[in-house]
């Protein structure tokens, strides 16, 4: 699994194939002009400095001072163009995966996003993300430049002295084993920051959006403590990283360090025998430097490389569930429904065999008016919820005009249907978008349902009218306000079937009597299914359903359930 999300990551670079091509010639240049450069000093030493020998054109120190000026200039030109070149192709490649990740999430139904956090979904498109790009940015050409600088260097160094190359190398195999202990250790702490990271963000979101309930009851202390628990964990998880990181660069150090002190003391031997020239001592503390160098990039790059592990696993598990994806393009196409609604012989359960719905079968003729009305958990809600095929239905059948919903193209089916529920969610913008939506809706249309829905009562008092800006989740309007900028925005789009979900719970007098007629408005010459908190705005209903514990026990209009006697005339007496 880690090594098929990594490649299946890679090969998204496949497009940019010349920009790649580039970078990596760029690298060979530039590394190549890193190896030449302790030869040129070591000539110049060996062969000016100590023999004296007679200089001519390019052989000689000026021409030398030149070549290794071009060669720092040429090198600072590539390396600035390559990691521009290489920066701009990964900010592609990831912007398109977080944009398909957005896609995706988009696209997962309701009974899916219910077994996903929001924190750990939003670490998908940010943090798992973020750490592929640090991937593309700082190992995906270095990772070949340090390989390539340190074959070059050991092809050089084994050519210049065999025996002083040797000497140099006799502490690889102490790095090898130092750095397969510490990356171990290194996988299980990505995997625990990577899952610390989703809790973290799950909870943020989590109390941010329930901050005003826990001020209402003073649960601050609380959730500093539990916050405090998962930080903890996090600081240690990362404390550890830190450690695991630190303890390479160091080990290393110490390996060179020992590694020049060995060259020196067998180099200075063999100077001492005239069997080994100053300046290839010189070029062989270099090579060892810049041998270390790529080493320890290696570490850091390895770092990297299990963060993007760790994340290309998590961002594909959540890619992969392709086969849970609403089909939008898929059924048959239809254009504005009559709203003739029935279910037949419906069992439904969020969880297996716990059923909520239980041999549901009615039928809601087009224009007509239909009340729900129960008891929390009873089923009212999960009726809606399957009408808009957010879920489907294990046992039965629900059709709209004779068709079955699951036929039926998912776009058009919730074109034609609109709900308004009663916590009403506004998008950060402004008034116009929320009622618009972003869609093709003529200005005349926005008035009419503004006039129709009764929001224009205090819209018109606003400084910048339909251009008001709205907060997140319009938190600056009032519950009653908010609801009836969602009946604008429901008879703007003008559905076939209107759906209101306790929609008058919890308004004011003064407002419930616009809403009310906001309601006649938007219902009239439409199918209208009402879930109902207050009875009295349901008396009108054509047709009434009394469910318990997922069945219908009762049903007509409100006269008829009065003079039944039953469950219904019992809460009418409440």
């Amino acid at each position: 699994m880690r090594h098929n999300s990594l490649w299946r990551v890679l090969k998204r670079a496949a497009p940019y194939w010349k920009i790649i091509l580039f970078c990596l010639l760029s690298v060979i240049i530039v590394n190549i002009a890193e190896i030449y450069k302790p030869l040129i000093m070591e000539t110049v030493i060996d062969d000016f400095l100590i023999a004296n020998e007679l200089e001519h054109g390019l052989y000689s120190i000026p021409a030398m001072g030149i070549i290794y000026m071009l060669l720092i200039v040429i090198s600072s030109i590539l390396t600035v163009a390559q990691v521009n070149a290489m920066n701009h192709a990964s900010q592609d490649i990831v912007a398109d995966l977080r944009n398909e990740v957005y896609t995706h999430i988009q696209q997962m139904p309701l009974s899916l996003l219910d077994k996903h956090s929001s924190g750990r979904l939003i670490t998908r498109a940010t943090n798992d993300v973020e750490a592929l790009s640090e991937m593309f940015t700082d190992v995906f050409i270095n990772l070949f430049k340090d390989i390539f600088l340190l074959i070059g260097i050991i092809i050089v160094m084994v050519s210049l002295d065999f025996k002083l190359a040797m000497i140099g190398f006799t502490v690889i195999p102490f790095i090898l084993f130092i750095t397969n202990v510490v990356k171990k250790k290194m996988k299980a702490n990505f995997v625990n920051i990577k899952s610390l990271t989703g809790q973290i963000n799950g909870f943020f979101a989590e109390n941010i959006a329930g901050m005003k309930l826990v001020q209402i009851f003073n649960m601050q202390k609380e959730k500093e403590e539990e916050f405090q628990v998962l930080n903890d964990q996090y600081y240690d998880a990362s404390l550890t990283r830190l450690k695991l990181h630190t303890l390479l660069r160091p080990a290393i150090e110490i390996f060179n360090t020992l590694a020049i002190a060995l060259l020196v003391w067998y180099g200075m031997g063999r100077i001492m025998d005239n069997t080994l020239g100053i300046g290839v001592l010189y070029a062989f503390t270099n090579y060892i430097k810049q041998f270390f160098a790529p080493i320890n990039d290696l570490a850091e790059q390895y770092n990297i490389i299990q963060s993007a592990v760790v994340s290309a696993d998590r961002v594909y598990e959540l890619l992969d569930q392709k086969e849970y994806l609403e089909e939008y393009d898929s059924g048959k196409r239809v254009g504005r429904l009559e709203g003739n609604i029935e279910f037949k012989n419906v069992w439904f359960a969020y969880n297996e065999g716990e059923w909520v719905l239980k041999d549901v079968s009615f039928r809601i003729e087009k224009g007509q008016t239909a009340a729900f009305v129960g008891a929390t958990g009873s089923g009212k809600t999960t009726i809606i919820n399957l009408i808009s095929r957010f879920y489907d239905v294990q046992e039965g059948e629900i059709l709209i005009d004779n068709i079955p919903i699951n036929d039926i193209n998912l776009k058009d089916l919730r074109r034609n249907i609109s709900v308004v529920l009663q916590d009403v969610f506004l998008f950060s913008g402004s008034i116009r978008n929320n009622i618009t939506l972003h869609s093709p809706v003529s200005e005349e249309e926005v008035q009419n349902a503004l006039e129709m829905s009764c929001a224009d009562s205090f819209i018109d008092e606003l400084p910048n009218k339909m251009d008001e800006p709205v907060s997140e989740r319009g938190s600056t309007f009032s519950a009653g306000q908010r609801q009836l900028l969602a009946f604008a925005r429901t008879i703007a789009h003008n559905p076939s079937i209107f759906v209101l979900d306790e929609a008058t719970a919890n308004i004011d007098t003064k407002t419930e009597k616009l809403i009310q007629k906001s309601i006649e408005n938007v219902s009239a010459g439409r199918t209208t299914l009402i879930i109902a908190h207050r009875l009295s705005t349901i008396r009108h209903a054509d047709v009434i359903f009394i469910i318990h514990n997922g069945r219908i026990i009762e049903r007509g209009n409100h006269k008829a359930l009065m003079e039944l006697g039953g469950y219904y005339s019992r809460l009418n007496a409440v």
